[in-house]
């Protein structure tokens, strides 16, 4: 019976290529890889390498600076109005050899940090002051609030008037830009303070001057810094702005000079100088943000 039984049993043999998933090609695998990346590349939020964003930036230059030698040299704009890229060159090489133009440079600079640094002194600490305290900030904020929308170009008769056309004048055009957004960005970012963090340092016995001092400020640091770095920005607008009127020397000097010869290469020069002092210190502001403050990227 059993051999009998077993003979009519039918004689299954699986092959191995039928069971076995089918695996990709080298070749499918590289483009499925690239495909991917490149949906990865534009997906909201993804981080790039350090190559690519330096090439990127470089390219917009690159661009910009083409589309404006199409439009100078192709004679789309008169040269009276746009200079063109080598024009521009050349009056920047008159400017630092027969005119001084770094002295005008070293003057912008210093008129610049020396506001900043100033406004820097005296509204970060009254932003804290606002951050921690609800009655400093009740008492402070509406007067901050109103006077943050004051244009600062606005104050220059009135600082005319009383420091005259000298560099005290231009020190608090800078001083008037900068305090007032300083103090409510502060105030906002030591404001925000994580409360568990605080209620933790008050169950472990700490008074109100630690919490100020080793909870806030110390939580709020690199915000602080991130805020200063903005407001710098911002300073440069505005000494270019006090440099305009009743001023000697330069950088906004050189330009109302050169609009009243309609010398448009050493205006354009003037501006580029502008961002690009600007951009260096931008650099060097964010790289001494991550040297002081590398945790807070953690």
């Amino acid at each position: 019976m059993q051999a009998s039984s077993s003979k009519a049993l039918p004689q299954v043999q699986p092959t191995v290529a039928a069971s076995a998933p089918a695996v990709p090609s080298k070749a499918a695998q590289a483009t499925a890889s690239q495909a991917l990346r490149r949906r990865r590349a534009l997906a909201p939020l993804e981080p790039i390498s350090a190559r690519a964003r330096v090439l990127l930036g470089l390219g917009f230059f690159v661009v910009f600076v083409a589309v404006w030698a199409i439009a100078t040299f192709g004679g789309f704009v008169p040269p009276t109005f746009l200079a063109s890229p080598l024009t521009m060159l050349k009056e920047g090489w008159l400017l630092f050899t027969e005119y001084g133009f770094i002295g005008d440079i070293g003057m912008t600079v210093w008129r610049v940090f020396g506001g900043f640094l100033l406004a820097a002194v005296f509204a970060v600490p009254l932003g804290i002051a606002m951050g921690t305290w609800k009655t400093v900030e009740a008492f402070f904020e509406p007067f901050v609030s109103f006077c943050r929308y004051l244009p600062a170009s606005a104050f220059i008769p009135l600082l005319i008037l009383w420091a005259g056309l000298g560099e005290m004048q231009k020190l608090l055009v800078i001083f008037i830009g900068s305090f007032f957004q300083i103090v409510l960005m502060v105030a906002v970012t030591v404001g925000g303070a994580r409360r568990d963090l605080v209620e933790a340092a008050y169950t472990l016995g700490a008074n109100s001057r630690g919490i100020v001092a080793r909870v806030l400020i110390p939580g709020a640091a690199p915000g602080i810094a991130e805020t200063l770095r903005l407001v710098l920005g911002w300073a440069w607008t505005y000494v270019i702005v006090a440099e305009l009127i009743g001023s000697s020397s330069g950088i906004g000097h050189m330009i109302t000079d050169s609009q009243a010869l309609l010398n448009t290469g050493q205006i354009i020069f003037g501006i580029i100088v502008i961002g690009v002092i600007g951009l260096l210190s931008d650099f060097a502001f964010k790289a001494l943000n991550r040297r002081l403050f590398a945790w807070a990227s953690l």
